[in-house]
């Protein structure tokens, strides 16, 4: 007890440019945790591949979180069989499990009874999970580059495909992930992150990571939360696709949407300070700056504006999908891209805007 309250202290004392990697009992698991800045708690993880040390060690990684712990004790931790936690057993395979393991680190700390989220990526469904089970103890959620389910992020085929690569030639696979999660990035700068991604679990580990990731689906926790919560979404991000984060912030009830520029998945990378701005004034309680309107020149596909009329018709999702032999999820994601390209804030704006719009 003594020496976590000494832990504690140290915690609430450290600067920006440190960080001191400790460990929590988590189940039978040893989970590592780092914090670093002062102020109100920011806990952000979850992401299916992470390595305390080896993050901090990337200028641009360190330089998001100490943008973000200037005014924030940021959090993070390695789930359990990645980075510096324990390897010797399996990662979280469910998002029960990863909730379990986030709930554990949290009531391990246990020197903040409240604290907002950050989810990234596939951190956000455990963060939402989490803010759904547990709202007594979060303050706001913002979740960044999300989806409500695995499955939609591409195709079942190229899931398929990706996860056996990984599972079976994991150097291969670490340079194909590094392409898909950093396209703007050099040669060297890709092959560094392939070997981070091998650094942070092994081959076992990654593969069951990565197929847990297409299995998750917290869509039915997203409609539960009733926490003040941020949408963030990188217009033309090339990992999760922009319409995934709309749909996210359809589901939030109440939930606020930010649209960022920029095609690069990960936070700290691209305009970074956006994301940092826009995150710390929705934990200020402030609203969103204003965005600059999209550009309408960003045409509408034939088949969005074919939903959108029928939508104008006052077809319901299910109606329209059987008439243009589509499942209900396709129609709304059509409408949801539609929305995106023309900047309207519902579905009923956009059929009013294909109207008086004609070709």
């Amino acid at each position: 007890m003594l020496d976590n309250l000494r832990a504690l202290f140290r915690l609430r004392n450290m600067t920006a440019d440190e960080q001191i990697v400790r460990h929590a009992r988590v189940g039978d698991r040893s989970v590592a945790w780092c914090a670093v800045g002062s102020g109100s708690p920011l806990v952000i993880g979850g992401w299916w591949a992470s390595h305390l040390a080896v993050n901090w060690d990337d200028p641009a990684f360190k330089r998001f979180v100490r943008a973000l712990s200037r005014r924030h004790t940021v959090i993070r931790y390695d789930r359990p069989g990645t980075g510096l936690s324990d390897r010797d057993g399996p990662p979280p395979v469910s998002l029960d499990d990863e909730v379990a393991t986030l709930a554990g680190l949290l009531g391990a700390i246990d020197d903040f009874p409240r604290a907002s989220l950050m989810g990234a990526s596939s951190g956000s469904a455990v963060a939402a999970a989490y803010a759904a089970q547990h709202p007594e103890r979060v303050d706001r959620l913002v979740l960044y580059g999300s989806y409500p389910r695995g499955a939609d992020i591409a195709p079942r085929a190229a899931r398929e495909q990706l996860v056996s690569i990984v599972e079976h030639q994991w150097g291969l696979g670490a340079r194909v992930l590094a392409d898909v999660f950093l396209p703007n990035a050099t040669g060297g700068e890709r092959a560094e992150f392939a070997r981070f991604q091998r650094r942070s679990a092994s081959r076992e580990t990654a593969s069951k990571a990565l197929r847990a990731v297409y299995e998750i689906d917290s869509a039915a926790y997203l409609a539960r939360l009733r926490v003040p919560t941020l949408v963030l979404h990188r217009r033309d991000d090339r990992a999760i696709p922009f319409a995934l984060g709309r749909e996210v912030a359809d589901t939030v009830p109440g939930a606020t949407f930010v649209a960022l520029d920029g095609d690069d998945h990960f936070p700290w990378l691209g305009d970074s300070l956006a994301v940092v701005d826009a995150t710390e004034r929705f934990l200020d309680g402030l609203p969103p700056r204003p965005q600059a309107a999209p550009h309408h020149a960003a045409a509408l596909t034939v088949r969005e504006r074919e939903v959108l009329t029928l939508v104008a018709q006052g077809l319901t999702d299910a109606q329209i999908a059987d008439r243009l032999y589509l499942s209900s999820h396709t129609v709304h994601r059509h409408v949801a891209n539609a929305r995106t390209k023309l900047g309207v804030p519902s579905r009923a704006a956009a059929a009013a805007w294909v109207l008086t719009h004609p070709r």
